[in-house]
C-alpha cells in the first residue's frame, strides 16, 4: 500500500526523534548548554561511551533477534515482541548508570538524567507486560522534563552555538524548552498517525518519561 505525504512525515519524526536517540539528545543540550558541568573531562568520549550504550549495541541486539526470528519486525508492532529488546536496553541503560556513578567524571546532572531513563523504561516495561505504551512519547516527556531542569538548574549561557566566522549565536533555554514541548506534540501526533498508538499510550508515555526524570532529579540532588 502506498504511503501518504503525511504518513512519510510521520515515519521521518518518529525517526528522527526515535528513544535510542533521546540519551544523545539530552548530553548535546547539556553541553552547549553548560559546557562547565564537564571540566576537563573528553567529552566526545563520553559521547561515544553513550551513543554506544543506547543506540549501537540496543540496535545490533535487536537486528540479532530479527536474525533469530525473536521478533516478527523492527517495528515491534506487537507488544509481547517489545520484552526481549526492553530487557536487553534496560540492562544497557543501568550498565551506563552504574559505569557514571562510579566513575565520577559525569556531571552529576547528566548521571541524574541517565536514571531518569533507567526509571522510564523500567515502568515501561512493567506497564508493556499488561498493556502498551508509547516508548517514543516516554523518550519526549523525559526529554521536556531534562530541558526544563536544564533551565532552571544547570543553564550558564543558553545555547550557545560557534559558527566560525559567521560569530557566536545564542539561543534562550526558555525558546528551548517551547521547541522541545512543540517537538514533542509532533512525536505524539505522528505516532498517532502511524496508528502506532492510541491517545491514552501517548499520554501515559509523556507522564512516565517526564515524572521518571523529576525522581531521578530528587534522588541525586
Amino acid at each position: 500500500m502506498q504511503t501518504t505525504f503525511s504518513e512519510r512525515i510521520a515515519w521521518l519524526v518518529s525517526g528522527v526523534f526515535h528513544p535510542l536517540l533521546i540519551p544523545s539528545y539530552m548530553l548535546v543540550i547539556l553541553v552547549l548548554v553548560n559546557p562547565f558541568l564537564f571540566g576537563r573531562e573528553d567529552v566526545g568520549l563520553i559521547f561515544l561511551s553513550v551513543l554506544a550504550s543506547t543506540l549501537v549495541l540496543p540496535l545490533v541486539a535487536v537486528a540479532v533477534m530479527r536474525g533469530l526470528e525473536m521478533i516478527d519486525s523492527f517495528q515491534l508492532e506487537d507488544r509481547m515482541e517489545r520484552i526481549g529488546p526492553y530487557l536487553v536496553v534496560l540492562i544497557l541503560y543501568i550498565w551506563m548508570y552504574l559505569n557514571f556513578a562510579r566513575r565520577g567524571t559525569v556531571p552529576t546532572a547528566y548521571t541524574a538524567f541517565t536514571l531518569g531513563m533507567v526509571i522510564a523504561l523500567s515502568v515501561s516495561f512493567f506497564i508493556n507486560v499488561f498493556s502498551k505504551i508509547s516508548a517514543h512519547a516516554v523518550g519526549m516527556g523525559g526529554l521536556v522534563a531534562m530541558v526544563l531542569a536544564t533551565m532552571l538548574f544547570f543553564d550558564s549561557q543558553g545555547l550557545k552555538f560557534v559558527l566560525g566566522g559567521l560569530g557566536t549565536y545564542r539561543v534562550s533555554t526558555s525558546l528551548l524548552l517551547l521547541l522541545v514541548i512543540i517537538i514533542a506534540g509532533l512525536v505524539g501526533s505522528s505516532r498517532l498517525r502511524l496508528k502506532a498508538h492510541v491517545p491514552l499510550e501517548i499520554y501515559a508515555g509523556y507522564v512516565v518519561g517526564f515524572i521518571s526524570q523529576l525522581i531521578a532529579l530528587k534522588y541525586h540532588f
